[in-house]
């Protein structure tokens, strides 16, 4: 018997010898499809930041999502002329003027504070930003970008009423959500829903807090302007009485360092507190502010790593 099985396993390994030789090209012809195949297949490009949504941190009134970049020191100038509807005695309101002087920096690149004082009120403000998402392109990209905002104001006016103004009834609490999208390289769109908290309000009817929603945006017009909206949009529930919704349009202009934003609005203040809350001109009817927001950005602690 032990003939007969060696001579039958040498007949079956024959036909494995013979099989594994008909198998052969056709494992290699599939090697050669796969690798033609992974040749053929676009790699996925890579996940980026989406950068530039809008080229200050103010869109016009009202703050974007754009937190400088870390170590930079923002030297912001706002200021607005009286209302044109003024008439010709006050030239059309440019013999009346109000500002803000401010400065922010950025301590990381997502995170910023600032501290102005503004004439109207005699106000001093202070705020945080926390950048919490990036827009981002690629796999698994973020639609959107995410700024947090909040800030207090203190108006500073003597009075001689017999109101309780001390100090923790004079605070103005502002918080926002700042959710912007760069839709395309020359269109920018935001969405701001605010909530501003007042300590003392002058009429008993009216609540402590008022519940705005914000929309604006940036349309490019060339490689350095844009046209810029924005308007807010007051909750009638918590309406303050005799208030209306901020209305502004402007063109900001880019120069190296510096962005100019010229502007027409309804409202003559230039923090939350004020154009939120507190506006009472009738845009239409000619309560129209003109005035503009000078932006100088100076780098004070460069990036590691960075040489001139």
């Amino acid at each position: 018997m032990r003939p007969h099985f060696y001579h039958y396993l040498a007949r079956v390994s024959a036909v494995i010898v013979f099989l594994v030789s008909l198998a052969a090209p056709a494992l290699a012809q599939d090697d050669d499809l796969l690798g033609q195949l992974e040749k053929q297949t676009p790699a996925q490009p890579p996940r980026e930041a989406v950068h530039a949504t809008f080229k200050s941190t103010r869109l016009i009134n009202g703050h974007t999502i754009e937190t400088p970049g870390q170590g930079t020191l923002v030297f912001l100038i706002s200021h607005r002329f009286g209302t044109l509807n003024s008439g010709a005695y006050n030239f059309f309101g440019l013999d009346q003027a109000t500002i803000r002087l401010g400065l922010e920096y950025a301590l990381t690149d997502r995170l910023e504070i600032g501290v102005g004082r503004s004439s109207v009120g005699k106000a001093l403000d202070g705020f945080v930003k926390y950048r919490a998402l990036t827009q981002t392109t690629g796999p698994r990209a973020m639609p959107v970008s995410l700024t947090l905002f909040s800030s207090a104001a203190l108006t500073t006016l003597k009075y001689n009423d017999n109101i309780d103004r001390t100090l923790p009834r004079r605070l103005v609490y502002s918080y926002q959500a700042l959710i912007a999208r760069k839709v395309n390289e020359n269109l920018s769109l935001q969405v701001m829903p605010t909530l501003v908290h007042r300590n003392l309000v002058m009429e008993s009817k009216d609540a402590n807090d008022v519940y705005a929603l914000g929309i604006g945006g940036r349309q490019k017009i060339t490689k350095r302007t844009s046209i810029n909206l924005e308007y807010y949009y007051l909750m009638p529930d918590n309406k303050p009485t005799g208030v209306r919704n901020a209305i502004a349009a402007g063109l900001d202009i880019e120069t190296g360092g510096h962005v100019f934003q010229l502007h027409v609005t309804n409202s003559q203040g230039m923090i939350e507190q004020h154009f939120v809350s507190e506006t009472r001109g009738n845009f239409f009817d000619g309560d129209i502010y003109f005035g503009f927001n000078v932006n100088r950005n100076f780098t004070v602690r460069p990036k590691k790593g960075f040489r001139n």
